[in-house]
């Protein structure tokens, strides 16, 4: 008995001991959610140390799904510039950052983004991405936070430059800018409930419930009746109830092409009464946002809804959220005014759909759904895109338009006939372009629009004639375009649904006069970079988006290499200058060819003939080798001729020289293939030459006192005898008639233009001391030529100074 009770006693503890604990650890769980945030990390990227080089790029790819809440960018870089040096700093060397909402970045194509950027000095501004792009100098260190209620859940591409504008993709010789580096972390927090949105996932979303109400019909003046869908989404009317300026949100997806979106409320009534009084005194506000949560500051559209439906023409397809704010709440009593605690309403959202293949008001337009057709034998994502089933020409991206436009019309007025396309993920850095072609003057308006039905109040870009256009935007480029022609591209086209809608005028006449031709593909570099460069292709950094741009020759530039830098007759006098001035060379190659130095002939004489051909390919006049033989030739052996200099300058045998040659040799080459253009090359070249200057003398020297260490006592013998100062003074007098020092001043004074105009040169004065320093590196090396006075024959070792001989022959005689 006594034993069961103590076994009771012991259950009954351990019983307690877990409640207690389940308790505490509830408690504990419990303050912890109430702590924290419900989000978790939906992805995270770190990107190692980086470098971009001048007038070099990268750009990174962010996805945001719906369910974000937040992104956080950490971002750091080699830049040192604050606000006021980077105003004064040149934007084509000036490192920028950049931000576009769907598709990648491009500054090179107008400077408005950037000027607006560097007067904001900020990063607030970024909620106005779906817009534009903006830019921004790269700081050194950056941390940026953005919410859903700033930018909407698509894509973000942001792209970090060393340089913008036209010189940009030109082709350059030799480029003398700073390169930076630059490392970042990325991370995207998400909401773990759906229904649960907000920077900290603290704010309710009240999805609506939708279902299909029937079909309605329209009118058509010569067609009969178009029949409508109308899909119906309500909210819960007991739970929409709020106060004063307390807001409410609502999502709702669209996943069809829609005509029109109508949000009204039913059943408005004020709490605790259940009349509304004095209905006009109420403000119940409706803010509508695509992508992104919206506010009272920041909305796509907003509207009374006490005073009138809000409607919105032709919505994207996708996720919208709707947010309610109830304002100056108040009821009026006996002609008083009281505050009433909330207001209740019911939300109902109309979506009205026409049938497969009509659009527009009404139905009545003809809607066209083209097929991607992917080019053989060409770089991902190229391809066109054509009608299914249509008037086809074959073996070609053309269809012919008359006969799918659409022939009704109310009361004699434009029809429209729409084209939708899909632009596949990943395909962001690709050209949309679209082209018409007509035998007669054509009576066309082309809208395009990304992820929702064009209008002639909402598109993203147009083309009404030669004068009106949205050429005054950055992503649009109008070529060649006529009466009878229209041709223009869209440019880093953003991914997804995008309708291209015809505005046929005057349709009333007969369509068949004329005949015309459409064409729209996805192309990589626009207008095939103007046949004025290459068009590469290349992975942003995190490797899921493919993006082209055009590598341009020495003359072109710009984003499709249209822009003319240098004229033409500029280019003959910069061929003229680089090419010429490599003549400079005869001049140390006669001289070392009249001394019987034949090595540093060679050298001179091949030096000056494989500067003149890479000068020739690099202007684009001829090309006898590949550019990269070319300009290894060049660098190579412009180094080796700099180095002979020095070592033609000392008087060793000629088999150490064939050594000390051999050695630099060696190193020339390993710095001519590896970075031949930086500027420290010079520094490294100099120093080689003066080493082996050096070495030459030291060779020289160990030669010719080689017997006098024979024994230390000799050595010493011979130190006491011959005083140091004596030795320092023969060694002075040996140097000083060694040379003639009016060309060794000469030589220094040309080296000293040479290293000047190495100092001077860029990208747009390149040609001009490029040639001086031709001029100048070629003469120094003449002139330190002729400075030389003693010259040794390889068998006779006996330096034909007097006065050192006599001493030499003294210092032996004592010493034997």
């Amino acid at each position: 008995m006594a034993e069961n009770s103590i076994l009771c006693s012991v259950s009954s503890l351990i019983l307690s001991i877990f409640i207690l604990f389940c308790c505490l650890f509830g408690h504990c769980n419990s303050v912890e959610q109430l702590g924290g945030y419900d989000t978790f990390t939906i992805s995270s990227f770190k990107y190692p140390e980086t470098q971009i080089r001048p007038f070099d790029m990268r750009y990174i790819r962010v996805d945001l799904p719906p369910w974000f809440s937040s992104m956080s960018i950490a971002l750091k870089s080699s830049v040192n510039l604050d606000v006021k040096s980077a105003e004064k700093v040149p934007k084509s060397v000036l490192p920028m950052i950049c931000f576009r909402d769907g598709s990648l970045p491009l500054p090179d194509v107008s400077s408005t983004s950037l000027e607006v950027a560097l007067s904001n000095r900020s990063f607030d501004g970024i909620q106005v991405l779906q817009n534009m792009e903006q830019c921004y100098p790269v700081p050194r260190n950056m941390t940026m936070k953005l919410t859903n209620e700033q930018i909407s859940a698509r894509v973000l591409y942001f792209g970090l430059f060393n340089g913008v504008g036209p010189t940009r993709t030109q082709s350059k010789m030799i480029v003398r800018n700073r390169a930076y580096s630059f490392t970042a972390n990325i991370s995207v927090e998400g909401c773990t409930t759906s229904t649960m949105q907000g920077q900290y996932c603290n704010q309710t979303i009240e999805l609506l419930s939708c279902a299909r109400s029937g079909n309605s019909s329209g009118n058509g003046s010569v067609s009969g009746f178009f029949n409508q869908s109308m899909v119906l989404c309500r909210n819960n009317f007991e739970t929409s109830c709020h106060g004063d300026g307390e807001m409410k949100i609502y999502s709702l997806e669209i996943l069809r092409i829609t005509e029109s979106l109508t949000i009204s409320v039913q059943n408005l009534r004020l709490r605790p009464l259940d009349s509304i009084g004095n209905s006009s005194r109420i403000y119940l506000m409706c803010f509508a946002r695509y992508g992104a949560m919206p506010l009272a500051t920041l909305h796509d559209y907003s509207g009374d809804l006490n005073q009138s439906p809000l409607v919105i023409r032709f919505p994207k397809v996708g996720r919208w959220y709707i947010s309610i704010l109830a304002l100056h709440l108040a009821k009026e009593i006996g002609g008083a005014l009281s505050n009433a605690s909330k207001v209740c309403y019911s939300l109902e959202v109309q979506e009205l759909e026409c049938p497969l293949g009509k659009a527009g008001p009404n139905c009545s337009s003809e809607r066209y759904m083209l097929q991607t057709v992917l080019r053989k034998y060409s770089t991902p994502f190229e391809s066109y895109y054509l009608p299914d089933g249509g008037d086809v020409i074959s073996d070609a991206a053309n269809f012919h338009l008359e006969p799918l436009l659409s022939n009704y019309s109310v009361g004699g007025l434009d029809t429209w006939t729409y084209f939708l396309l899909d632009v596949p993920r990943g395909a962001a850095g690709g050209n949309l372009h679209v082209r018409l072609t007509s035998d007669r003057k054509m009576n066309y308006e082309i809208y395009a629009r990304n992820g929702g039905l064009p209008s002639l109040i909402n598109w993203d870009y147009y083309y009404v004639n030669k004068t009106s256009s949205s050429g005054d935007s950055v992503f649009f480029v109008l070529y060649n375009s006529s009466d009878e022609k229209v041709d223009f591209y869209i440019l880093y086209v953003k991914e997804g649904i995008w309708n291209i809608a015809l505005r046929h005028l005057n349709s009333t006449g007969d369509i068949s006069d004329g005949q015309t031709t459409m064409s729209i593909s996805l192309e990589r570099c626009p207008k095939r970079c103007s046949y004025h460069g290459a068009c590469k292709s290349a992975l942003d950094t995190s490797g899921l988006t493919l993006y082209s741009f055009c590598a341009c020759d020495r003359n072109h530039g710009g984003f499709d290499c249209s822009i003319e830098i240098v004229s033409h007759q500029g280019h003959i006098w910069q061929s003229i200058a680089l090419i010429a001035s490599n003549a400079a060379a005869v001049f140390p190659a006669f001289w070392a060819l009249r001394q019987k130095a034949f090595a540093e002939w060679v050298v001179y004489t091949v030096s000056g003939i494989s500067s003149g051909l890479y000068h020739a390919c690099d202007v684009g006049t001829w090309c006898v080798l590949s550019f990269g033989v070319l300009q290894f030739m060049d660098f190579w052996l412009s180094f080796m001729a700099v180095v002979s200099t020095f070592i033609y300058l000392t008087t060793i045998d000629e088999v150490f020289k064939r050594a000390v040659h051999t050695a630099v040799a060696i190193l020339t080459a390993l710095m001519a293939i590896t970075k031949a253009t930086r500027s420290s090359n010079i520094i490294l070249v100099m120093g080689i030459g003066a080493f082996g200057l050096l070495v030459g003398w030291l060779i020289e020297f160990s030669t010719k006192y080689r017997s006098l260490s024979c024994s230390m006592g000799l050595c010493l013998n011979r130190l006491e005898r011959w005083p140091s100062r004596e030795w320092l003074q023969n060694l002075v007098n040996t140097v000083m008639k060694r040379f003639r020092w009016g060309f060794v001043l000469a030589g220094f004074i040309a080296l000293a233009m040479a290293a000047i105009s190495w100092n001077l040169e860029s990208s747009q004065n390149y040609w001009i001391w490029h040639s001086v320093w031709h001029v100048a590196i070629y003469s120094s090396s003449f002139f330190f030529l002729c400075s030389k006075v003693i010259t040794i024959n390889s068998g006779n070792r006996t330096p034909t100074d007097s006065n050192y001989q006599l001493t030499q022959q003294d210092s032996l005689s004592q010493g034997a």
